[in-house]
Order: structure tokens, then C-alpha cells, then sequence
């Protein structure tokens, strides 16, 4: 009788690792999605996969946007067909623990900017998971900390004159 119930333990902890696993991959792309559609100008695609809540945040202290205020700005580059290309890699996925949510963070390149990070949240919907907010980030390398701080204070009070 034990060795039956270690039996079933066993099968459903395989059962949930197939779960999560399955999950993992259905995040991740829906974030490789995202990072396609916007290397192809999709503006349909693009704001699909963000959830009607969605906020992102750029890289500038001014660019924190809801989804249709996000939109705006990306639609004269779309309809261009310009979009934005980041390659990601070296991605973390963490998933709550009612399975409704995920975080993550990736490192990210791009031609224009070079090391990129992106960090966020999705939240598992109707229509499959959706991003709900996106945070694109240049990390700066501490060495150089206090030279681009020093940069961007000098910008500041030009801006402020």
C-alpha cells in the first residue's frame, strides 16, 4: 500500500515538473513574440501580446507608459515599418506559485544600444499570457557609475535653465 501512494507521489510530481515546464516555454515565447513583432514593425502582434493594464517603462526617467499612450508613440515608427530589434538571451523566468503570474529578467542586444536588460511581468489570461509590464534598462557597469550619474546631472540643469 505505501509503495503505491510513493508511486502515485512520484507521478504527480513528474506531472507538475511537465506542467511548469510547459509553462516556462509558452512564456518564454510570448516574450521571443514580442521581441519579433517589434523587430518586424507589427504593430497588431506588438500590443497583442501586452495586457489592457500594460505599462512600459524605457529607458529615460520620462518614458513610463500605459499601453495606449505606448501606442501612440510606436505607431508613426510602425506604420514606417521601423521597429526595434533586441536579441535575447540569457533569460530567468520565475512563476508564482498559483501559476497566474511570471517574472523575468533577460539580458538583451541591440545594435543601437548594445547590453540591454528587460525585466517584467506577465499574467496568464483568457488569451494566453499577456505582459503586463515591460522595463527596458541599459545597465552601466559600475566603473563608470559615477561618470554617467555626473552626465546626466549636467543634463538636468541644462534642461532646467
Amino acid at each position: 500500500m505505501l509503495q503505491r501512494y510513493i508511486c502515485l507521489i512520484f507521478a504527480l510530481l513528474v506531472q507538475l515538473s511537465v506542467q511548469a515546464s510547459e509553462t516556462q516555454t509558452q512564456i518564454s515565447l510570448t516574450l521571443d513574440d514580442f521581441h519579433q513583432a517589434a523587430s518586424d514593425a507589427n504593430q497588431q502582434q506588438y500590443f497583442d501580446l501586452l495586457s489592457d493594464k500594460a505599462v512600459f517603462i524605457g529607458t529615460d526617467a520620462t518614458e513610463r507608459w500605459d499601453k495606449n499612450t505606448f501606442k501612440a508613440f510606436a505607431k508613426p515608427y510602425f506604420d514606417k515599418g521601423q521597429g526595434w530589434t533586441y536579441k535575447p538571451r540569457n533569460r530567468h523566468l520565475t512563476l508564482s506559485s498559483s501559476g497566474q503570474v511570471a517574472w523575468f529578467d533577460e539580458l538583451l542586444d541591440s545594435q543601437s544600444y548594445g547590453e540591454c536588460r528587460g525585466t517584467g511581468v506577465l499574467e496568464l489570461t483568457e488569451k494566453g499570457w499577456k505582459i503586463s509590464q515591460y522595463h527596458l534598462t541599459i545597465p552601466v557597469p559600475n566603473g563608470l557609475a559615477k561618470d554617467v550619474v555626473k552626465q546626466i546631472k549636467q543634463q538636468q540643469l541644462l534642461i532646467s535653465k
